[in-house]
């Protein structure tokens, strides 16, 4: 024995006279862990055999897991488990009658999927879910192992009404709702939904440009215009917007589900609003009008609406110029109807062209001289007065 083994061997035995059962006691808390029913720990797996799985979780015994607490129902992997794999499981019972840890690798897994599904719902994650079957109040679907219900009110719009065609389909969906006691996990493929149209329409917004030429999908008709989705969000098409002739009814020009190039005229990303035009696609009619009737040209026209102070005609495909009840007769007319009704296509003159305000002024009584001794008035505002109404 050299003199450095003997000094260990003194005070490893002067250390071990040393240490009171209370020391020691303490000394074996430390060392080993203490669990609890319900903990979910890591441990190594030191031996697989045909019924049960021992693992080592740093307690005073070995850990047992029984063949039925390997894994969920339905999965293969659990036989692939071998000696030196790091796994985490769930406490069942801290010590049975043979001293050993009771463990759970199903539970673990289990448990740890439900903390991330809580996870998930915090951060407002969209997520795949499988849907398995359809009840009474919504679809029954598998989202990370777990099993969740997708109320009806919950289903994108485009399947609310059948949702039958969902089952067995692959869906996005957020978890609205989280309750490991009860077992509850309530999902939305709507928020999923809206959450991706939300994202598609900042993308839009980040895109567009005002003058932009875009094509999209008629979505809805409103008494005052139509909706288009351009891939991100709906533009409005506004009645005044969908062609250079008068439109009395939207349906007239568009129906849903027809497909449309439009101009974007105005974006409003504060209100999530896009303005769209279908008839600056077209060919502006004033550009015809400058062009090919000068004030002097004679030209015909259809009534389509008359007034107290005269009547509008349709001069050119989505022109219209007014007829003031002065240009109607060199005699004096009481009442616009007494000389022209709607329908009515009369010869007329035109007496000016105001491009700037994109209006045109009519005479029906300058085809013909004034009769002899006419005494001339001076010729009435043809706008004042539909302003004024």
């Amino acid at each position: 024995m050299t003199k450095e083994t003997g000094a260990v061997l003194t005070e490893e035995k002067e250390s071990s006279v040393g240490m009171t059962m209370e020391d020691y006691l303490q000394f074996e808390e430390e060392a080993f862990r203490t669990l609890n029913h319900g903990d979910i720990v890591d441990g190594v797996v030191v031996r697989v055999d045909p019924d049960e799985v021992l693992v080592d979780v740093g307690a005073k015994a070995e850990g047992v897991i029984s063949n039925k607490e390997l894994g969920f129902r339905g999965e293969t992997d659990t036989v692939d488990l071998k000696p030196g794999d790091l796994i985490k499981v769930y406490v069942l019972q801290p010590e049975n009658e043979e001293g050993n840890v009771v463990l759970s690798r199903r539970r673990a897994q289990a448990e740890t999927t439900w903390l991330t599904a809580a996870e998930k719902q915090t951060a407002g994650e969209v997520m795949d879910a499988e849907v398995r079957e359809q009840n009474k109040g919504g679809l029954i679907v598998n989202v990370l192992g777990l099993r969740g219900f997708l109320p009806s009110s919950q289903v994108a719009r485009a399947y609310s009404g059948n949702l039958e065609q969902l089952v067995g389909q692959r869906i996005p969906v957020k978890i609205l709702e989280v309750n490991r006691k009860r077992n509850r996990l309530i999902v939305s493929q709507k928020a999923a939904e809206d959450e991706d149209r939300a994202r598609r329409r900042d993308d839009l917004f980040n895109r567009l440009a005002v003058g932009d030429m875009v094509k999209g999908t008629v979505s809805g008709l409103t008494t005052y215009g139509a909706f288009v989705d351009i891939g991100g969000a709906d533009g409005l098409i506004h009645i005044s917007e969908l062609s250079w002739d008068r439109v009395s009814k939207v349906s007239d020009v568009l129906q849903v589900g027809d497909e449309v190039n439009v101009k974007v005229i105005k974006l409003d990303a504060d209100q999530s609003r896009i303005s769209l035009s279908l008839r600056q696609l077209q060919q502006d009619p004033w550009e015809q009008v400058v062009s090919n009737l000068p004030a002097g040209s004679v030209v015909e026209g259809t009534v389509t609406k008359t007034k107290k102070y005269g009547a509008f005609l349709q001069i050119v495909p989505g022109i219209e110029g007014l007829l003031h009840i002065s240009e109607l007769s060199w005699d004096h007319v009481e009442k616009t109807e007494d000389v022209l009704k709607v329908g009515d296509v009369v010869q007329v003159k035109v007496i000016g062209v105001d491009t700037a305000r994109r209006r045109i002024s009519l005479s029906l009584k300058q085809l013909t001289n004034p009769p002899a001794g006419y005494a001339s008035r001076p010729p009435a505002a043809a706008y004042e007065e539909e302003e004024e109404e």
